[in-house]
Formats: structure tokens, sequence, C-alpha cells
């Protein structure tokens, strides 16, 4: 019998320096009923292939967004790719370590992102930390949000089945 490894969930961290760095980490859980992931990962040759097949499949979902920070194009780059597993060998998670640097300045700062809408194929969260001095003003991201520590922190969640309008946008403020 052929296995279907399928997404069961997501979780996003996005960490926002004052330099404009952007470090995200996104993880992604699945359900792997025919262990595919545990035949790829004893081999170190086909762990290193698919480590690189995802890299080079979430580059090329990345390069077909539009993301920006104060009206200009940033560039979101696969720095890394994990694959492990949570506790049994039919739950791989496959974790993306993503940069990208934009110019944040004293006062008003606007992340956008434009890509392709879609349904949320399962749920998803999303973290966002801003710098100590950094305050979210608002966020357009077509699901209700929560804001953290005196707003530094913003929260949302993407049931699945959700349709994702493939616009995103937060608005923040840098005292310096």
């Amino acid at each position: 019998m052929e296995s279907k490894v399928t997404p069961v969930y997501a979780t996003g961290f996005f960490f926002v320096r004052e330099t404009g760095l952007v470090e995200e980490i996104v993880v992604f859980e699945y359900y792997d009923p025919g262990e595919e992931y545990r035949e790829i990962t004893s081999d170190r040759r086909k762990t290193e292939e698919e480590k690189s097949r995802l890299a080079r499949n979430m580059q090329l979902f990345l390069d077909s967004e539009d993301v920006r920070i104060n009206n200009k194009p940033v560039y979101p780059r696969v720095l890394d790719v994990e694959i492990g597993f949570r506790g049994d060998y039919k739950y791989p998670y496959i974790t993306f370590i993503i940069v990208f640097i934009g110019e944040l300045r004293k006062g008003l700062n606007v992340y956008e992102d434009y890509y392709e809408p879609e349904v949320a194929e399962y749920d998803y969260r999303v973290y966002w930390f801003f710098p100590t001095k950094a305050r979210v003003i608002k966020a357009d991201l077509d699901v209700p949000y929560t804001l953290l520590d005196k707003g530094r922190v913003l929260l949302f969640a993407v049931p699945k089945g959700s349709r994702v309008r493939g616009y995103e946008r937060i608005e923040f403020e840098i005292a310096y």
C-alpha cells in the first residue's frame, strides 16, 4: 500500500530585529502512515537530497510572493531545512529557517506580503515578535489577531478550510 504524507499543522515564528533583519522559523507537521521520512532519514545521501529538494520548493514559493517593508521589496531566503520526528516515525516535522532584511525607521513601519489566495489545507498559527521598543498599531490579516506584551507580540491562527485571500499587512511603530 502506498503511503501518503499529509500536512496536519504548521507554526511560524517571525523575529523582527531593530536592524531590519527578520528571522523566520516555520515548522510543518505531518502524518506519515508509511513512514517515508523514516526511510529517507535513515540514509545520509537521501536526507541531504530531500533537504535540498524541500529548500528549493520553499524558495520557489517565497520567490512567488511580493514581500515589502515600507513599500520596498525584500527577498526571503531559505537558510536551512531540518527534518525530525515528534516521538514517532509516523509524525515527521520539517523546519525551515528563512531570513530577509528591510529598512526600518523610527516611527511607523509597514510589512506587507502579497501571495496567491488559497484555502488552508491545515490549521496554522503565526507569532510575530517585534523589538522591545516597537508596538503593533494594527494588522490586516483577514483573521482575528491578539497583541501581547503591550503590542510587541502579535499572534494569529488560521483554521483548516479558511479562505486565505493572499494579503497581509502589519503596521508597527518603533521608538528609538
